[in-house]
């Protein structure tokens, strides 16, 4: 079964993709697994560390403790600034 993880706006630009779809088959994983996991197919790209990113899960903001099974979906983007 899939996870949908979605990237936004310089992330999507950085990682050269704006969506991917992941097997995670039955698991169970925390956001701060399932980024582990980005790190090691991104190649350890700066743009997925922790400080640089926010997440949300199924469109509700989560942090790195949230859970995520297939069929979620996960959003990753930089932190915005007004102004």
């Amino acid at each position: 079964m899939t996870l949908r993880v979605l990237f936004f706006a310089r992330l999507k630009e950085q990682l050269h993709t704006d969506k991917l779809e992941l097997d995670v088959g039955d698991a169970i994983l925390s956001v701060s697994e399932l980024r582990k996991r980005l790190l090691v197919m991104f190649d350890n790209h700066e743009a997925l560390q922790v400080t640089r990113t926010l997440v949300a899960v199924n469109q509700q903001m989560a942090n790195e403790e949230t859970q995520v099974t297939a069929g979620d979906e996960v959003a990753f983007f930089p932190p915005v600034t007004g102004g």
